[in-house]
């Protein structure tokens, strides 16, 4: 016997997820294309045995695709001095590598100058989740983390742990949905 079937209103469902604070990553990919990436507040640590974390695309994502077949990913953890970084990976652009400046990782996948951490990963399994998917990805390399304070994400502006950041600063005049809302990879 399942749960019944209980409406629940998208708009409040925001709204309530909003008061869980996130950090903000880029996920990137090297492909046949050249890099791809997008700003992604869905990424988790999943296993230490073995080393596994996990990130969720949306199906509508433009640059999930190109990331898929590529076959390996980075996570670029971003700092809270990166808000222009998750911007331009946030917003639809021709070329959102030209913005920012990035070395390849083993994998080929770009790693962002001046994230907090990054993490080179391969494909262990992708899952059908409604509108997302839930993506593992099995750690092959992890990068020697930063000092400084996150890019942190709640109730639909910046924020920060930065003692001077002690009121959320909004990314731009609007944000309707984040990263892991049905719209896509473009959420500014």
């Amino acid at each position: 016997m399942g749960a019944p079937e209980v409406a629940i209103d998208p708009r409040q469902f925001r709204k309530v997820m909003g008061h869980f604070c996130t950090g903000v990553a880029v996920i990137t990919a090297s492909g046949d294309d050249g890099p791809v990436g997008f700003a992604c507040q869905s990424f988790a640590a999943l296993s230490l045995d073995p080393p596994l974390v996990l990130f969720c695309p949306a199906k509508k994502s433009r640059s999930w695709p190109f990331i898929e077949s590529a076959g390996m990913f980075a996570v670029n953890v971003l700092g809270d001095d990166q808000r222009d970084v998750s911007s331009v990976f946030g917003a639809p652009r021709a070329d959102k590598f030209d913005a920012v400046t990035w070395r390849p990782a083993a994998s080929g996948a770009p790693l962002l100058t001046g994230a907090l951490a990054w993490i080179d990963c391969t494909f262990e399994a992708v899952h059908d989740a409604g509108d997302h998917y839930i993506v593992v990805g099995r750690v092959l390399e992890l990068g020697e983390p930063e000092a400084g304070p996150p890019l942190l994400f709640y109730r639909g502006n910046y924020t920060s742990t930065a003692p001077e950041r002690t009121t959320p600063a909004p990314a731009r005049e609007s944000l309707e949905s984040f990263l892991t809302w049905p719209c896509g990879d473009d959420w500014l």
